[in-house]
């Protein structure tokens, strides 16, 4: 592996040259600290070099409930307008996004680490994202008309309404796409958000907020609060009309009952396990190459990553040695460039994290393959990309998620066998399995329990698919965000019934036996009919 000097043009340390004191101040204005004034600060470290960020306003409990009764009050307006006219503020969005991505790149390489091609990819997903719900976000939510009870003389249709104010708890990861992706459909929809930025990662979504504005979006009808992440976060879930959390699944249990406690509705996209079979039949260097693609993007970083590789035994060794052969070609580096393919971990955290579960798992009598260890000389959090196998049930890595560039090889007899690997576990986010053989990898893939399984590709098709809902099954949560579902949650559903002749029953001066007798020889006329 080889690491590569960072580009020039920057300072010393890693932030960016072009990030002055005047533009962090332009974005910090955007955190809502209305009663605290944000005399309080919180400041992340760099992955890049460990040291110190940008100060950015803390808020209270207080101003978390201000913020969201402030998003309230502005919510109606916005609601009233047109779709097209919100759609018209999410694709100037698109169009400024897209315009002025160098920016968000680096920010995002700032505060979290990852290669840049990955930042990049929460650009395209976002721009994405942007446009579907702005183009077809009318036809998700369009009245349906249901058949009445009496035709000809009633009608019936179910409509949607916003939910009012959506909390949004954004995750460390992908501070853009899981801030801002789940952001747009909600404001598209009509309803008011109030964004919860993770303490490692809120510059770049004040950025997109800042960006927002600047695409016409009215002042109140996104606030974005920041803070520790259990008082800021239980202050959101206790004020919001709905709320959507990306994170772990200790957190998400935690998120669900207090938002129970409301009875308000919740998204959550938790953990995951995630297994990738190779078939006996697969295409051996498209599957290794599957694998590395969706084992180290975001440095193992994402929910949907491949943990668990599951090979047939008459293609384990071939597979392996191709495995190994293509992750020791991974470069991994830090850089604001495109010259590395994995960055470093985001914090001391996870590369403790990383490296305790890859030492258990020697310490048991599991084999490094590839990788194994930090490496120091590259940046303070990097951490090689690591092959294990002979992983087994009593090492924390083998059902735990370890949310690194660490992968497991498991041997399976047969499809039987590795759909019994793939399965264990409580966790059901994202699957993979790559065959020749397309339709019996259907079949094998529809008893993968998981919330979205890729052929013959290891996470991005799936996940990059705008109108398919994305969400996990088990412990991996609740909801889906993408496509129809993805709008929609953010939605109450109303039923309007329109009578045309008055209220519905035995009309003026009928006997009630007579009109009995009547509705059941419509039951039994309907049911000769075969209708409904």
């Amino acid at each position: 592996m080889t690491a590569t000097r960072p580009a020039p043009a920057r300072t010393s340390d890693a932030r960016p040259a072009w990030v002055t004191e005047r533009k962090l101040a332009s974005w910090t204005r955007w955190v809502a600290c209305p009663v605290s004034g944000g005399v309080e600060t919180l400041t992340a470290t760099a992955p890049y070099d460990a040291g110190p960020t940008a100060q950015v306003p803390a808020c209270t409990a207080a101003d978390v409930a201000a913020a969201v009764e402030t998003a309230r009050t502005a919510q109606p307006a916005w609601a009233l307008l047109t779709h097209d006219a919100r759609a018209a503020v999410v694709l100037r969005f698109h169009d400024l996004l897209v315009e002025r991505q160098d920016e968000v790149l680096d920010l995002i390489q700032w505060e979290m680490g990852k290669a840049r091609f990955h930042a990049w990819q929460e650009v395209l997903q976002v721009g994405n994202l942007a446009r579907h719900y702005a183009r077809h976000g009318r036809a998700y939510l369009a009245d349906t008309r249901v058949r009445p009870p009496v035709p000809a003389v009633t009608k019936v249709r179910e409509v949607r309404r916003p939910k009012g104010v959506v909390g949004i708890i954004a995750p460390w990861n992908y501070p853009l796409y899981l801030g801002v992706g789940d952001t747009i459909p909600a404001l598209v929809a009509g309803n008011a958000v109030v964004v919860k930025a993770d303490p490692q990662t809120p510059l770049t979504l004040l950025w997109t907020r800042a960006l927002m504005a600047e695409a016409g979006l009215p002042e109140h009808v996104w606030e974005v609060v920041a803070g520790p992440g259990a008082a800021t976060g239980e202050a959101l879930v206790d004020h919001v009309d709905f709320v959507s959390f990306t994170g772990s699944t200790a957190t998400g249990r935690l998120v669900a009952e207090r938002a129970a406690r409301r009875l308000i509705g919740a998204s959550l996209e938790l953990g995951g396990k995630n297994p990738l079979v190779v078939r006996a039949d697969a295409d051996i260097a498209q599957a290794a190459r599957g694998t590395v693609l969706a084992a180290f993007a975001n440095t193992g970083q994402m929910c949907i990553h491949i943990e668990r590789v599951i090979v047939h035994t008459d293609v384990y060794d071939e597979f392996t040695d191709a495995l190994r052969a293509a992750t020791s070609g991974q470069r991994l580096g830090q850089t604001y460039d495109f010259s590395c393919d994995v960055g470093p971990l985001a914090s001391q955290a996870q590369l403790d994290k990383v490296s305790g579960h890859v030492a258990d798992a020697v310490a048991k009598g599991a084999t490094v393959l590839a990788g194994g260890r930090p490496r120091p000389e590259i940046g303070p959090y990097a951490y090689a990309p690591t092959v294990l196998e002979g992983v087994t049930g009593d090492m924390g890595l083998c059902l735990g998620e370890t949310f690194g560039p660490v992968v497991a090889l498991y041997r399976a007899r047969d499809d039987a066998d590795a759909l019994r690997i793939a399965n264990q576990g409580t966790a059901g986010l994202s699957a993979s399995v790559f065959s020749k053989d397309l339709a019996s990898a259907d079949a094998f893939a529809r008893r993968i329990r998981a919330g979205s399984v890729n052929i013959n590709d290891g996470a991005a098709l799936a996940a990059g698919t705008v109108e398919a809902g994305m969400g996990g099954v088990g412990d991996s949560g609740l909801g889906r965000r993408h496509g129809a579902e993805g709008i929609r949650k953010y939605t109450d559903a109303q039923t309007v019934a329109t009578s045309r002749i008055g209220p519905i029953g035995p009309p003026p001066g009928t006997p009630l036996e007579r009109f009995v007798a009547m509705g059941n020889a419509q039951l039994r006329a309907l049911r000769r009919l075969r209708v409904r």
